[in-house]
């Protein structure tokens, strides 16, 4: 009886770990909005590390996380670390290119709670009524990865994130615009 248990047992973890092992090796995720702005009020949020406390929905998640810039002040080169015993965790990021003001590639290295390594690009489309910005997230998933997207679907938790921060995006942007066509007038 206990070997039969034993053995209905293994096949259930089989079957399951078969089934994790299936599921996708990468993913992509990506969200975008539409702004009443030019495209360089949304880049300059996105090219100074520095900015992103205005927009990111990450950074509201621990008020006494630990931040830490290197590098190039914006731009190709800007470095930006944070440390959380909170939400946020423990992580990096490095632009890796940045053509002004159409794209951002962001190089982006989880440490904790989970290590991974994922590619963050913003693209800035012009358009007649202001700026098209796509925020995407790119990378690998592991067996723990894989795992996790059976009980959760990561692009509704991650997107959301993205949602969010977008919106906060438009809102400076647009505030911008209008302050900037004030002053113009």
């Amino acid at each position: 009886m206990v070997a039969k248990i034993f053995i209905g047992m293994a096949a259930v973890l089989a079957v399951l770990v078969a089934v994790i092992a299936m599921r996708p090796d990468t993913f992509h995720i990506e969200r975008s909005v539409s702004i009443a702005a030019p495209p360089e009020r949304a880049y300059s949020q996105v090219d100074d590390f520095h900015q992103w406390s205005t927009w990111s929905p990450w950074e509201k998640l621990d008020p006494d996380m630990k931040r830490s810039y290197s590098g190039a002040p914006s731009g190709t080169g800007a470095g930006y670390g944070w440390t959380s015993t909170g939400k946020a965790g423990e992580g990096r990021m490095t632009i890796e290119d940045a053509t002004a003001p159409s794209k951002i590639s962001i190089r982006l290295e989880f440490v904790k709670p989970f290590p991974a390594t994922n590619q963050a690009t913003f693209t800035f489309t012009p358009t007649p009524s202001g700026t098209t910005v796509v925020w995407a997230m790119d990378g690998k998933n592991g067996f723990m990865s894989k795992a996790f997207s059976l009980v959760a679907n990561v692009d509704k938790l991650v997107g959301g994130d993205f949602e969010k921060g977008l919106a906060a995006m438009k809102a400076n942007a647009e505030r911008g615009a209008t302050t900037q066509a004030a002053v113009t007038n």
